[in-house]
């Protein structure tokens, strides 16, 4: 019973640094949602367009849609897939041959921003604190950039998970012996339900502690970037045109 107690300790212990890191993950996307929606708010409304210009038109358009390509752009990215999937029409040609020569392709599309911000700047279309309150914003999604792939690269001890792992499957084969002098033929199914669940409880923490890797318990990116794209395409007076195809929506859930 002592080490039933102490394995029991051990997997809680497991499943809740597990769920933190899923957590963590999950409000730095929640995070991702507000600072994008914020810099589209301040950009088209920085920029005044009183005089119907075309040339400020195209920019703010571009810039809006930019930023909606960089979270479906970090998602893939995120989950070892071709970060330009799916966002060909919502770039610009430049801009894709710009950023298809940087290996970090999100980080590359938000020091497009910064240039563009710049070029808005030169032309008088933005005063110095504007611009400030824009890269700050910017800055904010770069940081958020950043701790998506500390949580990413930082792999769950090995040691810690094979040490747990090992103890369970030693009270699994030493627990019938405790059991046969009290339960008899009852032993087996009891023996088989409370082994299974201490093994799922394991393998749940599994799936939980790695949030990018494409599987049904991964923080569900394509659909945070989806609502993105429906937000920032409504402040552009436009009607969402998600840039996902239907053949790659699961029926039952979209990640």
């Amino acid at each position: 019973m002592i080490l039933g107690t102490i394995i029991s300790l051990l997997l809680a212990f497991r499943s809740n640094q597990a769920y933190d890191r899923w957590w963590e993950a999950r409000i730095i996307w929640g995070a991702i949602v507000n600072d994008s929606r914020s810099l589209a708010r301040i950009v088209l409304s920085f920029i005044e367009d009183r005089d119907f210009s075309v040339e400020k038109h195209n920019f703010k358009e571009r810039f809006v849609k930019r930023q909606i390509a960089w979270a479906y752009s970090l998602g893939n990215a995120l989950r070892n897939q071709n970060p330009l999937k799916n966002v060909n029409n919502l770039l610009s040609e430049k801009d894709i041959n710009i950023v298809s020569q940087y290996d970090n392709v999100p980080n590359a599309l938000l020091f497009l921003h910064s240039m563009d911000i710049k070029y808005a700047y030169e032309k008088q279309w933005i005063n110095s604190y504007q611009q400030v309150e824009i890269e700050t914003t910017l800055s904010r999604l770069c940081d958020s950039l950043g701790k998506c792939e500390r949580i990413k690269n930082t792999v769950f001890p090995t040691t810690y998970s094979m040490y747990i792992n090992f103890t369970l499957w030693i009270f699994i084969l030493v627990f019938p012996f405790a059991l046969t002098s009290y339960f008899g033929l009852f032993e087996i199914p009891l023996m088989i339900a409370i082994s299974s669940a201490l093994l799922l409880i394991e393998k749940m923490a599994i799936h939980l502690q790695d949030p990018f890797e494409n599987k049904p318990t991964d923080i569900p990116v394509t659909a945070i970037a989806l609502n993105i794209e429906k937000n920032l395409r409504h402040m552009l007076n436009e009607t969402p045109q998600p840039v996902v195809p239907k053949s790659s929506v699961n029926d039952f859930y979209l990640m």
